[in-house]
């Protein structure tokens, strides 16, 4: 069950999770709020999977500490749960198979510093509160660029949100608060696409250095153009397909593995048409139909 069932991200993961179900002969119910900010809509439909007592329950939680009640109760129904992309602050979960997204946020860091060879002025345009993957790469990153004292940070506390409005007129603030910035970060899809639109609407979006992460249609054609300079890149087909496979296993009395690690890759604009970083960038989703 994903964190939202529209952006790319999740329709991903959903064209994963569908290729290991046929592959091992099982059915997923795949279901999950509309909004990637709803906690009570997201523990409800977890409430419902348990009631109808399915075999094993793969979660990708919105919220660190909300879910734990419900998936307990699916722990102590002998249901199995597999936590993906975004963890728990539960050790009851069969396994956890998510990118390393502090790694990652330290890769954002690297690349951001290189870019401006050590010397200017960031900001950082954090995702949303309680979402654990993006706190791990936003703190990752902020740890990764101390590292380099001629860098300073602008503002680091400022949230998007997962709705583009709402991530836009965060962007939007920021850059009206700090124009001599040189540099930004943004930790996730809705975050990096807000402040992209932000950018451009002001005629900056050449004039800074801007690294990012995940991906859609509208990021691969600024990457392209320069406008994003690198975007740091999960595998959200990846994660799907072992996220169910680790769920089967567990269902059928094995031992998957506590931590899998799905991977992270930096893609910077002149490597945007290698076919390696192509199949990260465009993940085919033609199993879902589309």
């Amino acid at each position: 069950m994903p964190k939202g069932t529209t952006n790319e991200y999740w329709k991903a993961l959903h064209a994963g999770a569908e290729a290991a179900a046929q592959e091992l002969g099982v059915r997923i119910v795949w279901k999950g709020p509309l909004q990637e900010n709803d906690r009570e809509a997201q523990q409800k439909v977890v409430e419902d999977l348990v009631v109808r007592g399915v075999d094993g329950l793969v979660l990708v939680p919105l919220d660190s500490k909300a879910l734990v009640p419900p998936v307990k109760e699916a722990d102590g129904r002998g249901t199995p749960v597999v936590v993906a992309d975004s963890d728990l602050e539960w050790d009851g979960r069969a396994s956890y198979v998510a990118t390393d997204n502090r790694r990652g946020g330290e890769l954002a860091a690297e690349a951001l510093a290189d870019m401006l060879g050590g010397q200017g002025k960031i900001i950082v345009l954090r995702h949303m509160e309680g979402s654990a993957s993006t706190h791990a790469r936003e703190e990752g990153f902020l740890a990764k660029i101390a590292e380099s004292s001629g860098i300073e940070v602008l503002s680091s506390n400022q949230y998007a949100g997962p709705q583009p409005e709402g991530a836009y007129q965060a962007a939007e603030n920021l850059l009206n608060s700090f124009p001599e910035v040189d540099g930004v970060f943004c930790p996730s899809e809705p975050s990096v696409f807000g402040m992209l639109r932000a950018l451009q609407d002001a005629g900056r979006a050449d004039g800074l250095h801007f690294v990012g992460f995940d991906s859609n249609e509208k990021l691969v054609e600024a990457l392209r153009k320069g406008e994003i300079d690198a975007l740091v890149l999960q595998s959200p087909v990846r994660m799907g397909e072992l996220a169910v496979k680790a769920c089967v296993e567990a269902a059928r009395g094995g031992t998957p593995d506590k931590v899998i690690d799905t991977g992270v890759t930096v893609v910077r604009s002149a490597e945007v048409d290698d076919p390696a970083v192509q199949a990260l960038l465009r993940p085919d989703l033609s199993i879902l139909g589309q």
